[in-house]
C-alpha cells in the first residue's frame, strides 16, 4: 500500500508527510507483526512529492502455527497456500494500526497544524480482495469523501474470457485528515476482504467504535461494515451498532466549552469594565470551581469533560480528592490525556484522576458515590427528546449529592452584535433556554428525583436580559424530608 501527497496538497514541503506519520523518509523501518514482517520506506521523497509505502511480508506457515491461519477453506493445504502473502487484508490493517499508531491519534508535535486539517492524499492498494467488486469499494469509500478508482484485476490477462478475479486495484484520492484516512483503511480493508485472520471477540467491538468515531455512525452502510468487520457475529454487531447510535445521538454533545471551540460570546465578556477582560469561558469555570469548594465537594465528576480544561483546574486543588473525567468522545479523551499530561503526572495526582468514556444519557455505575457532578455547557447539545434520559442517568441513577449545571441564557443573545437574530451561539446547540424555561426544567427534575435547586448568574447580570450564562445548583434532599405528595408525584 502507498500513501502519497504533494507540496501543493500539503501546503508545505511534501516530505512533511514523514512528520505526520512519525517515520523518517531517510530511514526504512521494519516491525514484526502477527504472521510476518511489515516494512515502511519511501519510494520518493522530495519537497514537491512524497510517497510512503507499506510492504507486508506474510509467512502463511507461521500464521497456521500461531493459530491465526484460516482453516475453513475446504482443504488442509488451503491454510498454507492462499492469497495472504500477496493481497491486502486484515493482516495489512493490523500492520497499519501498529506502524502508524501515533498518526492515527492525530498527534504530531512537529507539525500540529497539518495533523489537524485535511490534506490532499493519494492512496493505492494494488491487490485488494473485494467481495462485491469495484462497486463495493465505491459504496464504502465514496461517502467518506474519497474519489474512488477501483479497477478489477483479471484472472489472467492473456485469457480475457476467464473474466475478472475477486481482487481490485484500488486508488483513492481526496482531501482528508491523515488520521481519518488511516482509520478508514484500518476498518475497511478487512471489511472489503470479508475474512479476518484472527479470532473476533468482544474487544473488536471497542476497536471498531474507536476507529469509526466521527464517520462510521453516519455511514449509509454502517450495518454492513459492522457485520463484516465483526465476522458476521450478530451479538457483536448489535453491540457495535448500539454503541454507534449513542455516539451519533451525542454527536459532540459533551464537548467542553473551551476557547478553542468557544460559542459566541465566550471571548468577549469582561468581568467588569474596570478590569482586564476575562472570557466568559474562564468566568464559567471559575464560578463552577468556587461553587464546588463552597459546598465542600471532595469527589467530583466533569460529565462531558471534552479536552479536560475544567478537569485540569480541579486537579490543581488538592481539596478535590477524586476527579472523574468522562466524555462520550474517545477522541476528546485522548486530547484530555495530552492536555493533562497524564503520562507525566506524579503518582499522587494520577491516583486522584479517573478518566473514562461515558454518555450522559445512559446510566453508568462508575458515576455513583460522588459528592458532585458538573454538566458545564452540556445539556444544550442534547436533543430535547433525550433530556429525560439525561435526567434519569444523572439524577436518578448516579444520584450525586449535588449537580452543577450551566447553560446559555438565550435572552442575553441580543447583546452579542455578531450573532444573527434567532441564531444559536454554537452550531451544535440543539436549543437555548430562556431563564424561565431553564427554571421550569430544573423544577421538574427536582420533583421527580428529590433535589432542590437554586440559581446564580455567570457573567454580567444585565438588568433587562439577565446574564450570558445561567447556573443551577441542585442538592439532593434526604428521603425523610420529602413529603408524601412529592413522593407520589415522583412515582
Amino acid at each position: 500500500m502507498t500513501i502519497g501527497t504533494t507540496s501543493a496538497g500539503l501546503g508545505a514541503p511534501a516530505t512533511d508527510l514523514g512528520f505526520l506519520l512519525h517515520k523518517n523518509p531517510a530511514r526504512p523501518q521494519s516491525l514484526e507483526v502477527a504472521g510476518g514482517t511489515a516494512h515502511v520506506f519511501y519510494p520518493e521523497a522530495t519537497d514537491e512529492r512524497c510517497t510512503v509505502a507499506v510492504l507486508l511480508e506474510v509467512d502463511p506457515i507461521a500464521l497456521v502455527r500461531s493459530g491465526r491461519g484460516r482453516s475453513g477453506e475446504g482443504f488442509t493445504l488451503g491454510q498454507y497456500v492462499n492469497d495472504r502473502p500477496y493481497a491486502a487484508s486484515s493482516l495489512l490493517a493490523v500492520a497499519v494500526g501498529k506502524l502508524f499508531r501515533t498518526a492515527m491519534l492525530g498527534r504530531c508535535d512537529a507539525r500540529p497544524e497539518l495533523a489537524a486539517r485535511s490534506i490532499e492524499l493519494e492512496i493505492r492498494v494494488p491487490a485488494l480482495p473485494c467481495r462485491g467488486g469495484a462497486a463495493m469499494a465505491e459504496r464504502l469509500f465514496g461517502p467518506l469523501g474519497w474519489s474512488v478508482d477501483a479497477r478489477p484485476v483479471p484472472l489472467d490477462p492473456s485469457i480475457p474470457e476467464w473474466g475478472d478475479s475477486r481482487y481490485v486495484d484500488l486508488r483513492l484520492t481526496g482531501s482528508v485528515r491523515l488520521a481519518d484516512a488511516l482509520h478508514h483503511l484500518y476498518v475497511l480493508l478487512p471489511v472489503l476482504d470479508d475474512a479476518k485472520h484472527y479470532w473476533v471477540g468482544s474487544d473488536e467491538v471497542d476497536k471498531l467504535v474507536r476507529a469509526g468515531e466521527g464517520w462510521l455512525g453516519t455511514h449509509p452502510d454502517r450495518e454492513l461494515i459492522s457485520r463484516r468487520y465483526l465476522a458476521h457475529r450478530k451479538r457483536l454487531t448489535d453491540s457495535a451498532l448500539e454503541a454507534l447510535d449513542r455516539l451519533v445521538e451525542a454527536d459532540g454533545t459533551e464537548a467542553a466549552a473551551d476557547e478553542s471551540d468557544a460559542e459566541v460570546g465566550d471571548d468577549s465578556v469582561a468581568a467588569s469594565d474596570a478590569e482586564k477582560p476575562v472570557s466568559l469561558a474562564v468566568q464559567r469555570r471559575t464560578a463552577v470551581v468556587e461553587l464546588l469548594r463552597e459546598i465542600g465537594a471532595r469527589k467530583v465528576a466533569d460529565l462531558g469533560c471534552g479536552e479536560g480544561v475544567l478537569v485540569a483546574q480541579l486537579l490543581k486543588d488538592s481539596s478535590f480528592t477524586e476527579v472523574v473525567a468522562a466524555d462520550v468522545s474517545s477522541r476528546a479523551l485522548t486530547y484530555a490525556e495530552r492536555r493533562l499530561h497524564v503520562d507525566e503526572m506524579s503518582d499522587r495526582k494520577r491516583e486522584r484522576l479517573r478518566l473514562f468514556q461515558s454518555s450522559v444519557t445512559y446510566a453508568d455505575a462508575r458515576l455513583t458515590g460522588l459528592d458532585a457532578a458538573v454538566l458545564m455547557e452540556v445539556i444544550e447539545h442534547v436533543d430535547p427528546p433525550r433530556l429525560p434520559a439525561l435526567a434519569q442517568a444523572v439524577f436518578g441513577a448516579a444520584q450525586p449529592g449535588s449537580v452543577v449545571v450551566t447553560t446559555p441564557n438565550s435572552e442575553h443573545n441580543v447583546r452579542f452584535e455578531t450573532l444573527p437574530a434567532g441564531a444559536f451561539r454554537h452550531p451544535d446547540h440543539r436549543f437555548e433556554w430562556t431563564r424561565s424555561e431553564f427554571q421550569e426544567w430544573a423544577a421538574g427534575v427536582c420533583r421527580t428525583y428529590g433535589y432542590e435547586v437554586s440559581f446564580r448568574p455567570v457573567g454580567p447580570d444585565d438588568p433587562e436580559v439577565g446574564p450570558p450564562t445561567q447556573l443551577a445548583l441542585f442538592r439532593r434532599v434526604d428521603a425523610s424530608r420529602r413529603t408524601d405528595s412529592d413522593l407520589k408525584e415522583a412515582i
